[in-house]
């Protein structure tokens, strides 16, 4: 589970929430006084247009994939390189005892579709360039697909401080109209309070909530990138008759200097 998303976000509302809760004078409100902070018409507003914005701008395939890209986004262990590495160096020993035929039954045996086409790929003895660039290309296009799936965060981020701004058109122009039409002024606190809440409100999802989605879906796609150019270039190396030794430290180089020298490179049992 990725903790600390769910801690830097939590972090943030709490130290929000208790910034809101200090009085002018040193003290701090009261809770009734924190219900300030909150506004029907502003929630409304924000959240209500900026998903009518989304539902607006992108596919129903895009909107229905929401839950799944939160749990790309919350698991964090999904991509080892080092547990690839060693999978790797396994069919290169395999391999080369046995010959290229002797990777169909691993192949069958992957989970990763990516993986087993992969394999399949040099098992049936395909030119290697060719099954190198069908390979790559299917990098990109997966790459393309979540960046558009990051994208739809993105939209979101910024179309939420816009509506922040309708809001606070809204509010001032009711305030302007209860000046000019209401002797007391009664209306005029309510309306501001929209007028300044909507913004904040706006400010809140697109830093807060879309922000840190989009990121966090963004390195998801690069720890998936890297796993799977090392499979990649792994298993041209095995093709081209690479020793498994030789493999590791050449595999290796895709890592930093810190996960080399655990375990040696090769990941505990």
């Amino acid at each position: 589970m990725n903790i600390l998303y769910i801690i830097g976000v939590i972090a943030a509302f709490a130290v929000m929430v208790v910034g809101m809760m200090q009085g002018g004078d040193g003290g701090f409100l009261t809770p009734s006084q924190i219900m300030n902070f909150f506004d029907p018409a502003s929630v409304f507003i924000v959240i209500g247009c900026t998903f009518a914005v989304l539902i607006a701008s992108f596919p129903i395939s895009a909107l229905t994939a929401i839950p799944k890209h939160f749990a790309v986004l919350m698991n964090t262990k999904k991509y080892d390189p080092l547990a690839i590495i060693d999978e790797l160096v396994e069919l290169a020993q395999v391999a080369r005892k046995n010959g290229l035929l002797a990777l169909e039954e691993k192949g069958n045996q992957q989970t990763d579709p990516f993986f087993k086409q992969c394999i399949m790929l040099i098992v049936d003895n395909n030119d290697a360039d060719q099954a190198k660039e069908i390979m790559m290309n299917d990098i990109e296009q997966a790459c393309a697909r979540h960046d558009a799936g990051a994208g739809m965060y993105d939209k979101a981020g910024a179309v939420a401080p816009a509506f922040g701004m309708v809001g606070t058109l809204v509010g001032l122009i009711n305030m302007l109209k209860a000046m000019d039409i209401e002797t007391g002024g009664g209306n005029l606190g309510p309306a501001m309070a929209t007028a300044l809440v909507t913004t904040l409100y706006g400010c809140v999802l697109a830093h807060m909530i879309f922000g840190p989605i989009a990121t966090q879906l963004r390195q998801r796609d690069e720890e998936e990138t890297l796993c799977k150019l090392i499979i990649v270039e792994g298993l041209m190396s095995i093709q081209a008759g690479a020793n498994p030794k030789f493999l590791r430290e050449k595999l290796l180089t895709f890592v930093t200097q810190k996960q080399r020298g655990e375990n040696g490179g090769k990941k505990g049992k």
